[in-house]
């Protein structure tokens, strides 16, 4: 069994690399660039390293897997580096990993902070036994319009600063409003926000809870679960177990605790259903003793929806993941609308920490 190790937390005035292993957004949008980099100063009294990568274009990173790869590297090589931080997510990091050397990620453990297409490199160091972060990025959490959400601002910091994670909270309010970049003036005003209902529980002995359900009169039964989170953004483990590379024996999964969440790319149910039901049958979704689901983004740059319609999006999606989990693995509890993913505000999760979901208290906490 893979041994793990969390890289030790960055202490204030620390230098952090900021690298584009994936795509980049800094070129086309410096202004939301240079506002992530200025909180990182400000807000986190972090000094922001910027290598190679995070100065050049999408294209240039798409035509140039391999120096993404070696600032990522470099990165962790460098003593002077306390972390390493994403620009940006995309759709094609599973082009860096050929490029990687497993030997100089294993022998400089350093935290790293990404989400989205960043799911590659965090299930790489997952490998390799080194815990990761699932965000922020410079240019969507911290280049946030208006403010940083303080629910942001305080998890964030445990990702920075502690040694453990510790215990989740629902935030009081989030939003998946894309934010409209091309516009300088609209880094001025907040994003417009809900009210957050908290977070919404099914399988194991409650079951007969329905998962759109908000009720929690009753406590549940089921035992607290406890493991190592693996997972990240669907459409990432999508790609990777269909090109079955880089991925762990199935046996290393066995306990493990799954994390999934799904992109600003908003994928209907029926996609949702087919790859669950793909893993499924591969024997992997019954490996897993919990599963902890990001609450999905409803909408984006490309289509706006009313609230109604992004509710019921929401809730149909938390009814397929369910409807599946009680075919594959009905024994495992899943938190549904945790933040973590692509609404705001952030909740870096450890990918690779130890977590346990307890559904009597409800309640999830990370050591």
């Amino acid at each position: 069994m893979t041994e793990f190790d969390t890289p030790p937390p960055l202490e204030r005035g620390d230098r952090i690399a900021v690298v584009a292993p994936a795509s980049n957004r800094a070129t086309d949008f410096p202004h939301v660039y240079e506002l992530g980099l200025e909180r990182l100063r400000e807000v986190f009294d972090l000094e922001p390293v910027e290598y190679p990568t995070a100065s050049k274009s999408a294209d240039s990173l798409a035509d140039h897997p391999a120096e993404r790869a070696r600032d990522v590297m470099d990165a962790f090589e460098d003593p002077e580096i306390g972390g390493v931080i994403s620009t940006f997510g995309g759709n094609d990091q599973i082009r860096i990993l050929e490029h990687l050397d497993p030997d100089v990620l294993c022998e400089n453990p350093t935290r790293f902070y990404g989400y989205s297409d960043n799911t590659h490199l965090s299930l790489s160091l997952w490998n390799l036994g080194i815990v990761s972060y699932y965000g922020p990025s410079v240019i969507v959490e911290l280049g946030m319009d208006g403010r940083l959400f303080e629910h942001t601002v305080e998890y964030v910091e445990r990702a920075f600063f502690d040694d453990s994670f510790g215990a989740l909270e629902p935030a009081p309010e989030f939003t998946d409003e894309p934010g409209d970049w091309a516009d300088p003036d609209s880094l001025e005003t907040p994003r417009g926000t809900e009210p957050n209902p908290g977070w919404k529980w099914a399988g194991g002995e409650s079951e007969a809870t329905a998962a759109n359900d908000t009720s929690s009169e009753q406590p549940r039964g089921h035992d607290p679960v406890e493991g190592r989170v693996w997972g990240g953004c669907l459409e990432i483990l999508a790609q990777r177990l269909l090109a079955d590379r880089f991925r762990p024996d199935d046996d290393a999964l066995e306990g493990a605790i799954l994390a999934l969440e799904t992109s600003e790319e908003v994928p209907p149910h029926s996609w949702v259903a087919r790859v669950l039901e793909a893993f499924g049958q591969r024997g992997l979704l019954e490996r897993f003793d919990g599963v902890l689901v990001g609450r999905p983004a409803a909408r984006s740059h490309l289509a706006d929806k009313p609230p109604e319609q992004r509710e019921r999006y929401r809730a149909t999606q938390r009814e397929t993941i369910a409807d599946i989990f009680a075919r594959y693995n009905p024994d495992a509890p899943i938190v549904f609308d945790v933040d973590f993913g692509h609404t705001y505000p952030t909740t870096p999760i450890p990918i690779g920490g130890r977590v346990e979901i307890d559904p009597r208290t409800e309640t999830i906490r990370f050591d």
